[in-house]
């Protein structure tokens, strides 16, 4: 390595750590001091502000990543992860990656991320349609909820939505963009609106 290109990395480095706090630790302690779940299990990094809410359960494992730094939305978005109900339950298993401005939401059977999985800008995960779909009842009636479980090694790309009931098999991927609302089996690449099965992943 070139003393220039040392130098180099020595600038961008210090610049990151001056940017973090003087830009994005206060951020991250504001929405630390607006979150009020109670029941959080693990301590994940805290790249991006991401607010704690509901009276579940959420459990974070290893070395989970909220928020990517160089990435769009680090400093003007951040990540939301709400246990609606005190049986609600949201699980992020070791070393995932979650990028920028992400949405998990969880008011029924709860929500799985399970290891290694990378997950893009502007996702949104939920386990319930919020509101009963008939007119009449829209505002006063019972949301449909079904399990969330999404497996390991996944990769979803960005603006993706994945809506309650649905499974995806480890490896997969998923295009950006998706809206996924059936299972996408293991070792595929799916994507659409809805998501569907392009082609199987040759591994």
């Amino acid at each position: 390595m070139s003393i220039n290109n040392f130098i180099f990395k020595v600038k961008r480095k210090l610049k990151h750590i001056v940017e973090y706090f003087i830009f994005q630790y206060p951020r991250i302690l504001k929405y630390k001091m607006l979150s009020n779940c109670k029941n959080i299990v693990g301590k994940p990094i805290y790249n991006q502000p991401t607010q704690l809410l509901g009276g579940g359960t959420i459990v974070f494992g290893k070395n989970v990543n909220l928020g990517v730094t160089p990435s769009p939305y680090l400093y003007s978005g951040y990540g939301y992860i709400d246990t609606r109900n005190e049986h609600s339950k949201i699980v992020i298993g070791d070393d995932v990656w979650i990028n920028n401005n992400f949405m998990i939401t969880s008011e029924g059977e709860g929500i799985e991320i399970r290891e290694k999985t990378l997950i893009g800008l502007n996702v949104e995960i939920t386990d319930s349609d919020f509101h009963d779909l008939h007119p009449e009842r829209r505002m006063t009636g019972t949301p449909k909820t079904a399990k969330v479980v999404i497996g390991k090694n996944v990769f979803i790309g960005s603006n993706v939505k994945i809506l309650k009931g649905v499974t995806i098999g480890d490896n997969s991927v998923i295009a950006n963009s998706s809206v996924v609302t059936k299972l996408i089996p293991e070792n595929v690449i799916a994507g659409g609106y809805p998501a569907k099965v392009i082609r199987k992943l040759d591994i």
